[in-house]
């Protein structure tokens, strides 16, 4: 080199600084996320003014503590490699299976349920936060056997380390998080890529199990479930029926919804503020959205979950490992089949179950649980678009 020549600094290395781990979240994720807890508030605030006397903005005001942890939580999560969670898998499914025990030997009964431990200032239900702690520590156990997926062994443990928590939830009684359970293993397998003939078993299994809570063993005297479950299970193909007990609730909720028409009744009045509909404020928070704000409130909140789910699927297709795609097939699954079940049983077509519709419903176990799955997804959104910019950079250089 000549002397007179000049020094230059050395090329940066292509993996020298990811930067890249700095990517913002995913806007419109968040923006469905932001837009459904501006409905939830807006939604309680009329439909549960009266449930308090003297403190009207009593839900409201905690509904709002509830969403502003869980964005906390959610962006706290999505800073993490979520990658981590797979070397502590057992003592995640651990804490899974303790935290229920712990609700069935300490819990609150309330309403002939015990599904939740009360503290000072709010009450924890497991059964919500079990949906998330399931889904990575099934997803983490699928990746370990990723090349048995198709042995029938695999379906087996798969579906029975779903299956006790299932139970135990169910004991509480809650058959409505017992369904989601089952329904994120049933997808994850699915994904997967588990065989086509274990999965139709599965099915055929489920069907087999249905006629023989409901129907054979009711008939030989034996009753799995309780009076009241099974009415509620079967009330909605027969609503006319006995519109005062078990058809009530679904009756009133189609009347809320019908009175709503193109725009809404607006705040004030109807059959929601009169408290003619049951649990407006938690399982049936979309007939107050139906009555108050009509077809285009209603619409609005379905076009946000349609913007929710289809953010979901697509962090599924862009994660950079199989991990990170199971989670989001188990998080796309819980929030579907709450959706559909939650929406459908207000407008009748669906057996009252008790699940909640994410976001909207009050109880900040169930929010604070989506939004961990929510920060799951940006967490995976994060590192997807990290590799794919490390991958950049290094065939540019």
């Amino acid at each position: 080199m000549s002397p007179l020549s000049p020094i230059t600094a050395p090329e940066e290395s292509p993996v020298a600084a990811p930067r890249t781990l700095r990517l913002p979240l995913d806007p419109l994720l968040t923006l469905a996320v932001i837009g459904l807890g501006i409905c939830s508030v807006i939604t309680l605030r009329s439909a549960t003014r009266k449930l308090v006397p003297g403190h009207p903005d009593y839900y409201v005001d905690r509904q709002a503590i509830y969403l502003a942890v869980g964005l906390l939580c959610m962006l706290a999560l999505s800073r993490i490699d979520y990658a981590v969670l797979r070397r502590y898998k057992n003592v995640i499914y651990g804490a899974l299976i303790v935290s229920i025990l712990a609700v069935l030997g300490l819990g609150h009964s309330a309403q002939g349920a015990q599904r939740a431990i009360e503290f000072p200032l709010f009450s924890f239900q497991a059964s919500e936060l079990g949906k998330v702690l399931l889904i990575v520590s099934l997803s983490a156990f699928i990746v370990e056997r990723s090349r048995r997926l198709r042995e029938r062994d695999t379906t087996a443990r798969v579906m029975v380390a779903a299956l006790v928590p299932t139970m135990f939830v169910i004991a509480q009684p809650d058959l409505g998080s017992g369904m989601v359970y089952m329904v994120i293993a049933y997808m994850l397998l699915f994904i997967a890529g588990s065989s086509w003939k274990h999965l139709g078993g599965l099915a055929a299994l489920v069907v087999v199990a249905v006629a023989f809570v409901m129907v054979a063993a009711p008939a030989v005297g034996v009753n799995l479930l309780k009076p009241y479950q099974v009415a509620r299970l079967t009330a909605f193909l027969h609503p006319s029926s006995n519109p005062e007990k078990e058809g009530y609730q679904q009756q009133e909720s189609k009347i809320a919804i019908g009175a709503g028409q193109k725009t809404g009744l607006g705040a004030g009045g109807g059959q929601i503020e009169g408290g003619f509909v049951p649990e407006s404020n938690t399982d049936f928070i979309f007939a107050a959205v139906g009555e108050q704000y009509g077809f285009v409130g209603a619409g609005l909140v379905l076009l946000l979950y349609a913007l929710l789910l289809s953010r979901v699927l697509r962090v599924l297709v862009m994660s950079k490992d199989l991990f990170g795609s199971l989670i989001a097939a188990g998080v796309a699954a819980m929030l579907m089949f709450q959706v559909f079940v939650n929406v459908g049983m207000t407008i009748g077509i669906m057996p009252i179950t008790g699940v909640t519709l994410p976001l909207m419903s009050y109880g900040g176990s169930s929010v604070i649980t989506t939004l961990l799955a929510v920060g799951l997804l940006q967490s995976i959104y994060v590192q997807a678009r990290a590799s794919a910019a490390l991958k950049d950079r290094v065939v540019r250089y």
